[in-house]
């Protein structure tokens, strides 16, 4: 990974899923958007990558940076208050006791064990989902189709085959997003146009095609939320399953992007650059915010914790980590 300094330069973001995490990347967004220097020309996203990218692009359409800011913050606070089990405290650990505080309620972790035995059809037969109502109030996809200013990519898996389909600015909608983010073991899968999605990140975790093909900047910020390692080897079969599913959710994102870096390393070997796509990939520069010694410890089932101090946790660790990436960026002029 390249570094360079965004000084009034646009840039694209890839924003991984990975649930209530997705507060981390929330607090990325809040501090890159106090940043005016940064014009966003496109964001891709997956499950909570995705409701961020639709969030910050709803808040951005209607006030610029600070209503970027402020979607953001209403939307994860909705979520502390809305979604089962989350216990609204107001309390913010210290970032070293994050991990203790990722702990589920008893009540929940019951809850998790049940999704073993039970289809969504059985666990939930009126298909309640909490994030429905919540976006329901705050976003407005009619104008995002038409008016908003950010290009829009939103990953999700066809079921039928397992395939990756994008939705962009014109063709979203809130079964789009709820698709993107429909985990088959504790949501039905979402119909549109009669075809059935589940969560995006199985395909594209994020994705970064469309940020190449489709967009201009020559800087990409992804933001990760899953650990790259584990150095303990799961032993029980809750830690087994869990690790293949955390493995799951982010081998796409790593094909892809070793997939990019050799066509890159190809197009800077090349004497000349014919082509459009070969001057894009010789130009291209990638970054990463991530935190992956916070997020291998957290607990497993952590992704489903929507505790208002967890996620406030998380906004101020991701918070931290943008700060420490823009001054390394700032250093190399």
């Amino acid at each position: 990974m390249k570094g360079t300094r965004l000084a009034q330069k646009p840039i694209t973001l890839a924003l991984q899923g990975g649930g209530s995490h997705g507060a981390f990347t929330w607090g990325v967004l809040d501090r890159l958007l106090e940043e005016s220097r940064f014009d966003i020309e496109g964001i891709s996203g997956a499950s909570a990558g995705a409701m961020n990218a639709i969030v910050l692009a709803q808040g951005y359409m209607q006030d610029g940076r600070d209503g970027a800011r402020q979607a953001l913050k209403n939307f994860w606070e909705s979520v502390a208050i809305e979604l089962p089990f989350s216990a609204a405290n107001g309390d913010i650990p210290e970032m070293h006791d994050i991990a203790s505080q990722s702990d589920l309620p008893s009540i929940m972790n019951s809850y998790i064990s049940m999704l073993r035995y039970f289809s969504p059809q059985q666990i939930n037969p009126f298909d309640l989902n909490p994030l429905r109502d919540i976006l329901t109030a705050q976003i407005d996809f009619q104008r995002l189709r038409t008016e908003s200013p950010i290009k829009l990519f939103i990953a999700t898996t066809r079921v039928s085959t397992g395939t990756l389909k994008l939705f962009r600015n014109k063709q979203l909608s809130l079964d789009v997003l709820l698709a993107s983010a429909c985990l088959p073991l504790i949501n039905r899968a979402v119909e549109i146009d009669g075809e059935a999605y589940w969560d995006g990140g199985f395909t594209a975790n994020p994705p970064l095609f469309p940020l190449i093909h489709k967009c201009s900047a020559k800087d990409i910020l992804v933001i990760l939320l899953h650990p790259e390692a584990r150095m303990q080897v799961p032993v029980s079969a809750t830690e087994i399953w869990h690790r293949l599913t955390e493995m799951g959710f982010s081998a796409s994102f790593f094909t892809e992007f070793q997939g990019v870096m050799l066509a890159k390393r190809e197009a800077e070997r090349s004497w000349f650059a014919i082509g459009r796509l070969e001057r894009r990939l010789r130009n291209l520069m990638l970054h990463r915010i991530e935190s992956p010694e916070l997020m291998s410890q957290l607990g497993m089932h952590s992704k489903m914790n929507a505790q208002a101090g967890f996620l406030n946790s998380l906004h101020l660790a991701g918070r931290a980590q943008a700060t420490q990436w823009l001054a390394n960026r700032s250093d190399r002029g």
